[in-house]
Formats: structure tokens, sequence, C-alpha cells
């Protein structure tokens, strides 16, 4: 079998001068608390800290990143044992660890790569690499490992030195396990986002199904639209009590409205009678977020919009499995028009904070960067989803650090279901800044002791700031 092993230069320059330095910042920064403002991780697992199943569970099913890999190589769904619409198929879960492990070589080069690496080595401390021949001993090993005290998600939250972690529900969701969470007394700190997508998208296939459940939980006529605003509100207040510090916002545009409230009412309406066209569906959503700009600099939230994904591209697989498996695809996407509605009523409103994220690279340094080095209200968020890579992430520090600099971003998200891989995530992305302003420092571009500074404020600092973290008052509190 052959060895895994990470070199601890893993993402640094090869250039001996600008390694040094890289060395030297990431070792004053490898080990301060991780705090994760954004993802998807699933509050019941803290709730109720019960041992994940095995390795299949834990690894392949919640994470897109892995399977979609192993989709475009035709391998079945299926045979991975990934959820569809009618339950998990029927699969041996080791005969699908088996099928993963021998296909493993097809993430060479790829982030995923790098993140269940670390993972496999620093978490379960396995010490050969995974392919065919090793399958049944990881597979064994890490059941093993699943099984014990030490792997439960609380005991990995605290292994990980997670300070902060937020996951991300619906205004149709109860929050009943935040509210366990809280009421338990373990002292991690887990959070929910209000992401109220699913009641705002009419084109969402639950969206009826979603605003009854609002109307239940908030007690109000959200078929209307002074009841609908209302119920928003309630829910905003709800998630706000549930620690929440931020609203989250997955469009697939960035189109911003700015309608009159007759004008808002009267579109309403007509896409909740059902006698909408797309165009509709778009503008609604597009005056949704103006509404919800205008809550958040009410009531502190910090408002995150991702737009630029075009979703669930592959239409059989989406009929056969749902939303959330690997066929979401980005798209060009324009900001300095599309926000223009929104900024000219709300961006000089110094409550409001709003954070930017793209899909569409080329919008960096010819959109995002100068808007962000203007408004007070826009801050840039990190390199996103397929592009949360080493190169991808260096990217956008190249194209936005000249317009925007450093303190217009907001530091690190992992913005993952997969909790095993947040560490490793985080760790890329502290060693990709390090290697980065460690190139400033060799240029002469930055002193040492700005990159000493810099390298902290992009790990704990400006994430805090920007996300409005606190810091716990008491044990009670942190709890």
């Amino acid at each position: 079998m052959r060895k895994l092993a990470l070199n601890p230069d893993r993402l640094f320059s090869s250039d001996p001068t600008q390694r040094a330095i890289a060395r030297e910042l990431y070792g004053s920064i490898a080990d301060l608390p991780i705090i994760s403002p954004h993802g998807h991780t699933d509050p019941l697992w803290f709730a109720d800290n019960h041992n994940w199943t095995n390795a299949t569970e834990l690894f392949l099913a919640p994470d897109h990143y892995v399977y979609r890999m192993l989709y475009s190589q035709g391998i079945a769904l299926d045979d991975l044992a990934i959820p569809h619409r009618q339950g998990v198929p029927a699969t041996d879960p080791r005969k699908a660890w088996n099928l993963f492990a021998a296909n493993y070589h097809l993430f060479r080069g790829t982030p995923s790569r790098l993140w269940l690496d670390h993972v496999f080595a620093s978490v379960f401390g396995i010490e050969v690499a995974l392919e065919a021949a090793s399958a049944d001993l990881y597979f064994d090993t890490i059941n093993e490992a699943l099984a014990t005290e030490a792997f439960r998600p609380r005991a990995l939250f605290d292994r990980f030195k997670i300070d902060f972690l937020a996951t991300t529900e619906g205004p149709q969701d109860d929050l009943s396990a935040h509210h366990r969470i809280h009421q338990s007394g373990w002292k991690g700190r887990v959070v929910t986002t209000y992401r109220p997508d699913a009641v705002i998208d009419v084109e969402h296939e639950k969206f009826a199904k979603s605003m009854a459940r609002f109307a239940d939980l908030t007690g109000e006529d959200v078929w209307s639209w002074k009841g609908y605003l209302a119920a928003h509100r309630k829910r905003r207040a709800d998630f706000r009590a549930a620690g929440a510090t931020a609203t989250d916002h997955g469009h697939p545009t960035a189109l911003t409205a700015n309608l009159s409230p007759a004008e808002a009412e009267a579109l309403f309406a007509k896409v909740t009678k059902g006698d909408w066209t797309p165009a509709d569906a778009e503008l609604f959503r597009a005056q949704m977020l103006t509404e919800m700009a205008g809550m958040s600099a009410e009531d502190g939230m910090v408002m995150q919009i991702h737009p630029g994904a075009c979703r669930n591209h592959n239409d059989g697989l989406f009929h056969s499995h749902g939303r959330d498996k690997g066929a979401d695809i980005p798209t060009r996407t324009d900001y300095v028009h599309a926000l223009k509605p929104l900024l000219d009523r709300h961006g000089n409103n110094p409550d409001l904070s709003i954070i930017l994220f793209t899909l569409d690279e080329s919008v960096y340094a010819r959109e995002l960067a100068p808007l962000a080095g203007h408004y007070p209200c826009l801050k840039l968020g990190p390199a996103w989803w397929f592009h949360d890579s080493p190169e991808g992430m260096r990217r956008f520090r190249e194209t936005t650090t000249e317009t925007a600099g450093f303190y217009n971003t907001v530091g690190f998200n992992d913005d993952t279901r997969a909790f095993l891989s947040i560490p490793s995530r985080h760790d890329v992305a502290r060693r990709v800044d390090c290697a980065f302003l460690a190139r400033l420092v060799a240029e002469h571009r930055l002193e040492d002791w700005e990159a000493a500074e810099l390298a902290h404020d992009m790990t704990n600092g400006l994430v805090k700031q920007a996300y409005r973290i606190e810091e716990p008052l008491s044990d009670s509190k942190a709890a």
C-alpha cells in the first residue's frame, strides 16, 4: 500500500524565501480557533450527539463535491448509497465505500483530495493512501473510531477547536434542534442562519407547502402582503433568539428591485395566486432582496447574497434524487446594475451590512472589488463553492486586493455539509493566505509585521467583525 503523508509545506511557494516567510506566518495562526459563520451542517448532530453509523454515511452521502465527480465518470448515485426521492437505496455501505476507494484517483489535483487526505491522516490517524487495496482498512478503521465517545459530534466540535458554527435553516423550520442545543448545557456555540428562499422563490416546487408552514409558525396571514412581511419579521426575531447573526439568500441572480409599496403588493398578489410568469418570479425575488436589506438594517442581521447558480441543471437527476445532488452549475452574474436598486434605497444606511459572493470570477476585479471598495455596506465573501480551492483562493486575493484591500473582505467560511472536513478547509485557506502574504513581503510590498497582523485578521478578526460575532460573556451565554 502507498503511504499517506501530509507535507508540512503544502500550498506554500517553492521559492525558498517565500516558503520560509509563509511557514512563520502559518505557524502563528495554525492553531487559532475556527470561526465557521456560514455552513450547512445538520443541527440535529449536535442536539442529539449520536454517533455516526459508518464511513459511507459520513463521507459520501452529504458531500456533493465528492459524488458529483464520481457521477461524472458514469458511477450511479444509487451505487454510492446517495439518498433519492424514495429514500436511501439498498446499497451495502461497504460496497459503496469500496467503489469510492477504487475511484479515488479521480480526485487527483482537486481540493476534495486535499480535504479528504487531511481528514484521513489528522482525524483518523490513517497512514496509507486510499485505494482499492486499502478500502476495507479505511472502512473498518473509520467505523471503529465513529463508534467511540471521542467521535461523537460534540467531542469532535471541541477537538477541532471550533469557536462558532452557523448552520442554515428556513422560515418553515421550527429550530427545535437549536433550542435543544442551547438548553443542553453544552458550551459549543452552534447558531442558525435565516435563509428565506423557500418562501420567496415561487418557482420552488415546495413553495406552497413552505408558505403553509410559515403561516403556522408565525400566526400571520402570509397570503397578504402586510401579513407576509410581518411573518418575516417574526421569524427573523425567532432566529435572532436562536443566535443568528446573519441571513442568506441563494437567488439565481443578484437582481434587486425598488418597487413602490403599491407595486410590490400587486406583484405579491399575482405570484401567490399562481398567475405569474418566470419574469414575475424573478422580479419578486429581486424586490424581496431589497425588503430583506431593509429588515437587516432594522434588526442588525448581516445579509449574505449567494447568486449565480443554475440549480438542478440535470433534470432527470432532479426528478429521481431531488435538489443538491451536484448538478448546480455556475452562470455569468451581473452585480453593478443588478444591485443598484437596492443600493439606491439602502446603500448609504450605516446599519446595513451585506456580504457578496460570486460563482463568476470574471466580476472580481471589474465589479465586486470596485463596489466593495466604495460602499461601506458591502463586503466581499471568500472564494465560494466551485472556487474554494487553492487556485480559486489565490485568484480571489490577486484580483480583489488592489481595489478592495484586505479589510473589505470577511475572512473564510467553509459553506459545507461535510462536518469532518471543516478543519481541513480552514487549514487550506490559512495556508493559501499565508502564501499570498509571504509573496507580498518577499516583494517588499508589505512589512513582515503587517503580514503577521493580516494573517491573524484574515483568520479570525475580519470574520468576527463582518458577521458581528461577539465573544461569549459567560459559560451560560456560550452554552
